[in-house]
C-alpha cells in the first residue's frame, strides 16, 4: 500500500491542530480532569473494593421500574428516602442490564469521591496557597468515613462535590447567580438540604451590590424581573422536581420527608433538636478525629485574625452548613455522619491553614513565627496519629471486601438461575439484599420479601450459608429485625460459600 495521500492526511492535521490550540487555550480544566481521573483510577486501586450501597441500589431499582413503565415501589418496609437524581441515572442506564448499570455507577462514584478531593484543593490553594490545598484534599481522602462512603457508591459524595462546585464557583466570580444555583439544584435532587443553600444564595442575589458600586462610583446593581423569575425558577427547581415526583408516584408530595422520618423512628436512629448540641459535634469529629479538629480550629482561630479576607468565604460556608445539617434534625431526621461531610471538607481546608496558612503572610511578618510553631505541633500530632487511621481505614475497607465478596456470591447465584421469579417471589432473611435482587431480576423490590414484610409460600428462599454471612450482610447490625427461617415446604437446590438456595413451586 502507498503512503496516504496529503488530502486525506489534511482532516487528520485540522483536527490535531485544534486539539492543541484547545489545550493551550484550557490547560486548567484539562489538568483538572486528568487528575481526578488519575485519582479515581488509584482510589478504586489502592481500596480493592467498590460497590453499590443499599440506598444506592434502591434508586437504581426504582430507575429500572420506570425505564419498564411501572410505578416505583417506595412503600416496601425499610426503604430508603428517594433520590430523584439516581433514579433518573438507574433510568438512562437501564438498557445497558443490571451489571453495567452497577459498575457505570461504582466508577461515577470514584470519580466524584476523587473530584471532591480536587475541588477541596482548588479552594484550599486558592483562599491559603497551594501546600495547603494539597494537604486539605489528602486529609479529605483519607479520612475513613468519606472514603468507606465513597467507595460504596453512596448519594452524599456527589452531593457534596456539587456543593463545593458551586463554592469554588463563587469564590472564583462573585455572585456568579445561574451556574451556583445550577448546581444547587442539581445537589438538591440528591439531599433536600441543598434546598435550604439554594435559598440562602437566592436571598443573597436579591440584594443590590452596592459594594462593586462603590468601587465604579455607579449606582447599584438591581436585577430586572426576567432575570429575578430565571434565578427564581432554578432556585425553585430542585424541591419542586423532587416533590412533584413524589406526588406522581405516591399521590403524597411530602412522602419523602414522612417516610425519612417513619423509618428513622422505626431503626432508633438518633434524631431531633435536643440531640443536635451533642451528636452534631460528635458527628464530625467521627469524621475528623481529634488532630485534624485541633489544626482546623488553629487555621480558622489565625486565618479570620490574620487572613479575614480569605478566610471569610470559608467560615460563612462552615456556619451555613453546620446550621443546615442542624436544621434538619430538628426537623425530625436523623443525625447521620455523612450529612456532616460537606462541614468536614471545609474544616480539612481550614487544617491545611493551620499548617501552611503562614506562607500567605509577608516574609518579615512576625506573626509568622508563632503561627509556624502552631503549624508544627498540629503536624506532629497529625503524622502520630496516621498509623492509627491507617488501620482503621485497612479494618474498615477489609470489612466491605467481605461484603462485595458475599454479594458476589449471591449475584453468581442470579447469573446460573438458581434465583428466578419462576416459581414466585424471593424470600430473604433480612432487608439488605432486597435492593441488589431487585435490580439484577430486573423486578419490583416487592418482589423480594425480607421478615419485615411478611413471608413467601412459593419460589426461592435466600438463606445465609453460615454464622459469619449471618451476621455480616446486614443493613445495620443496630437495625431491630424479625426472625426468619426457610419456609415449610422448601427444598435446599442450590449452595455456595456464603449462600443456601431453598425453592418450592406451585
Amino acid at each position: 500500500m502507498g503512503r496516504p495521500s496529503g488530502r486525506r492526511r489534511l482532516p487528520e492535521r485540522i483536527a490535531s491542530r485544534l486539539v492543541t490550540a484547545w489545550i493551550k487555550r484550557h490547560p486548567a480544566p484539562l489538568g483538572a480532569a486528568l487528575a481526578i481521573t488519575v485519582g479515581a483510577f488509584l482510589l478504586r486501586v489502592v481500596s480493592g473494593v467498590g460497590f453499590a450501597n443499599y440506598d444506592t441500589l434502591y434508586a437504581l431499582a426504582w430507575g429500572g421500574q420506570l425505564s419498564r413503565g411501572e410505578l416505583p415501589a417506595y412503600a416496601v418496609p425499610i426503604a430508603p428516602t428517594p433520590h430523584p437524581l439516581i433514579e433518573a441515572l438507574g433510568l438512562v442506564l437501564s438498557p445497558l442490564g443490571p451489571r453495567a448499570v452497577e459498575d457505570v455507577t461504582v466508577a461515577l462514584a470514584f470519580l466524584a469521591l476523587a473530584a471532591c478531593g480536587w475541588v477541596v484543593y482548588a479552594l484550599g490553594s486558592r483562599w491559603f496557597g497551594r501546600a495547603a490545598g494539597a494537604l486539605a484534599a489528602l486529609v479529605l481522602l483519607t479520612r475513613v468515613p468519606i472514603l468507606s462512603y465513597g467507595v460504596r457508591a453512596y448519594v452524599d459524595l456527589p452531593y457534596m462535590l456539587l456543593l463545593l462546585s458551586a463554592l469554588l464557583v463563587e469564590s472564583r466570580r462573585p455572585r456568579a447567580g445561574v451556574p451556583v444555583l445550577a448546581l444547587l439544584a442539581l445537589a438538591g435532587l440528591l439531599r433536600p438540604e441543598a434546598w435550604a443553600f439554594s435559598a440562602l444564595y437566592w436571598a443573597y442575589l436579591m440584594i443590590p451590590n452596592t459594594r462593586s458600586a462603590e468601587r465604579s462610583a455607579a449606582p447599584a446593581t438591581v436585577r430586572g424581573r426576567g432575570e429575578i423569575v430565571r434565578l427564581t425558577l432554578l432556585a425553585a427547581a430542585g424541591p419542586l422536581i423532587w416533590v412533584l415526583s413524589d406526588l406522581l408516584i405516591t399521590g403524597d408530595p411530602l412522602w419523602s420527608l414522612t417516610n425519612t422520618r417513619n423509618t428513622a423512628s422505626t431503626l432508633h436512629r438518633i434524631r431531633g433538636i435536643a440531640d443536635v448540641p451533642e451528636y452534631v459535634p460528635r458527628r464530625i469529629g467521627e469524621i475528623l478525629r481529634p488532630p485534624v479538629l485541633a489544626g482546623a480550629a488553629l487555621g480558622g482561630m489565625l486565618s479570620l485574625l490574620w487572613l479575614r479576607r480569605r478566610a471569610v468565604p470559608g467560615a460563612i460556608a462552615g456556619v451555613l452548613a453546620v446550621a443546615v445539617f442542624a436544621a434538619f434534625a430538628a426537623l425530625g431526621l436523623p443525625i447521620n455522619t455523612r450529612y456532616a461531610f460537606l462541614t468536614a471538607a471545609i474544616l480539612c481546608i481550614f487544617f491545611g491553614a493551620g499548617v501552611f496558612g503562614w506562607l500567605r503572610l509577608a516574609s518579615g511578618d512576625r506573626r509568622r513565627r508563632w503561627w509556624m510553631a502552631g503549624a508544627a505541633l498540629v503536624l506532629a500530632a497529625f503524622l502520630a496519629y496516621a498509623p492509627s487511621q491507617y488501620r482503621s481505614a485497612h479494618h474498615e475497607l477489609d470489612n466491605l471486601g467481605g461484603q462485595q465478596r458475599i454479594e458476589g456470591d449471591l449475584l453468581a447465584l442470579v447469573d446460573d438461575r438458581s434465583i428466578t421469579l419462576r416459581c414466585g417471589p424471593v424470600g430473604v432473611s433480612n432487608h439488605a439484599p432486597v435492593p441488589l435482587l431487585a435490580l439484577y431480576l430486573k423486578t419490583s423490590p416487592r418482589n423480594v420479601v425480607s421478615p419485615e414484610s411478611g413471608s413467601i409460600t412459593s419460589g426461592v428462599y435466600v438463606d445465609p450459608a453460615s454464622r459469619e454471612v449471618e451476621q455480616g450482610y446486614v443493613l445495620d447490625k443496630r437495625d431491630p429485625h424479625a426472625p426468619a427461617s426457610v419456609p415449610a415446604g422448601f427444598a435446599a437446590v442450590k449452595t455456595n460459600r456464603s449462600w443456601l438456595i431453598f425453592r418450592r413451586c406451585r
